[in-house]
C-alpha cells in the first residue's frame, strides 16, 4: 500500500529506438515507489501523451533533430506550456518537469532561450560540467564537486543564450560544458532551471553507472565506440565508470533530489 498518491509521467522521447536511458530513469523512479505511482507514454513512435493531472514530469533524452517537425511536437509543447501556465496561476499546487538532453533541446527551442545548433562533432563519453555562479547556489546541483562529471551524447548544443530572454523568463544558467582553450567554438549551455519547478540538463544525470558498463563491455556496442570514437577515448571512459566521485555521485544527486523535493512538494500541496 503506498503512503501517497503522487503521479509521475515519465515521457520517453526515443523514437521507438532501444535505449539505456529509460532503463536508468525507471530505475531512479523506483527507488521511490513507496510515494510515487508512475506511467511511461512514448510520445514520438506512438504519440502517446499524458494529461495534465501528474504531478511530476521526466522527459527523457531522444536521437535525431530537435528540432523536428513530428506529430508528437505540437501536442507535446502545447502540454508543456499547459503545465507551465498552471504553476503561475496555482499558490500551493505545482507542476514539476525535468527535462533530459533531446527533451532539453526541444525546450530550449520552444522558450527561444538560445541557438539549437549541430555540433562540429559529436559530444559523447564522461566528460567535466562545469557550474555557474547560479549553478554554485541552486540546491539540485548540491553536493556535486566543481566541476562534476556527466555522460555527455549529443550531436545538438544550446549556444549563444539570449539573456534578456532569460530574464524575462525568470531563467538561470547552471552549468556549462568543459573549458576548450585549444579551439574557439562557444561552449554549450549544460543545464537551466526555467523556474522553481522546470529544470532540464543537456547532458545525462539518470546514467547508472553500473549498467552503463555492462551495456559498454557487450562486444558490438565497445566495437561501436571504438570505430566511433577510437580505443582511448573507450578505455577512459570505462575507466571512470568505476570512479564513485564521478557518475556514480552525479546519478545519485540531481535526479533523486529533483524527485525527493517535487514529492515533498506536492505532499504539503496536497495537506494544505
Amino acid at each position: 500500500m503506498k503512503k501517497a498518491h503522487v503521479k509521475l509521467a515519465i515521457l520517453d522521447m526515443n523514437n521507438g529506438e532501444p535505449n539505456q536511458g529509460l532503463r536508468c530513469i525507471k530505475e531512479i523512479v523506483t527507488l521511490f515507489e513507496e510515494d510515487v505511482d508512475y506511467q511511461i507514454f512514448d510520445v514520438r513512435s506512438k504519440q502517446e501523451l499524458p494529461d495534465s493531472s501528474f504531478d511530476i514530469y521526466i522527459s527523457s533524452g531522444g536521437p535525431g533533430s530537435p528540432l523536428d517537425k513530428g506529430a508528437w511536437r505540437k501536442p507535446y509543447l502545447h502540454l508543456m506550456q499547459e503545465l507551465w501556465d498552471f504553476n503561475k496561476q496555482s499558490d500551493y499546487q505545482k507542476k514539476h518537469v525535468f527535462f533530459i538532453c533531446y527533451s532539453f533541446q526541444v525546450m530550449c527551442d520552444y522558450f527561444e532561450l538560445g541557438s539549437i545548433k549541430p555540433r562540429r562533432s559529436t559530444s559523447f563519453g564522461i566528460l567535466p560540467i562545469h557550474k555557474t555562479k547560479a549553478g554554485l547556489k541552486d540546491t539540485l546541483l548540491e553536493g556535486l564537486s566543481d566541476p562534476f562529471f556527466a555522460v555527455d551524447s549529443r550531436d545538438w548544443q544550446l549556444i549563444q543564450p539570449r539573456l534578456k530572454v532569460f530574464k524575462e523568463h525568470g531563467a538561470s544558467i547552471l552549468s556549462l560544458e568543459k573549458l576548450r582553450s585549444h579551439v574557439e567554438y562557444e561552449r554549450a549551455i549544460m543545464a537551466v532551471r526555467f523556474s522553481k519547478e522546470f529544470v532540464g540538463t543537456q547532458f545525462h544525470p539518470e546514467a547508472d553507472p553500473i549498467g552503463m558498463k555492462a551495456y559498454f563491455l557487450a562486444e558490438e556496442n565497445k566495437r561501436k565506440v571504438i570505430t566511433n570514437f577510437g580505443e582511448e577515448k573507450y578505455e577512459n571512459m570505462m575507466t571512470q565508470m568505476d570512479d564513485p566521485e564521478k557518475i556514480t555521485l552525479t546519478y545519485n544527486t540531481i535526479l533523486p533530489k529533483f524527485i525527493g523535493k517535487a514529492i515533498k512538494q506536492v505532499s504539503a500541496s496536497l495537506i494544505s
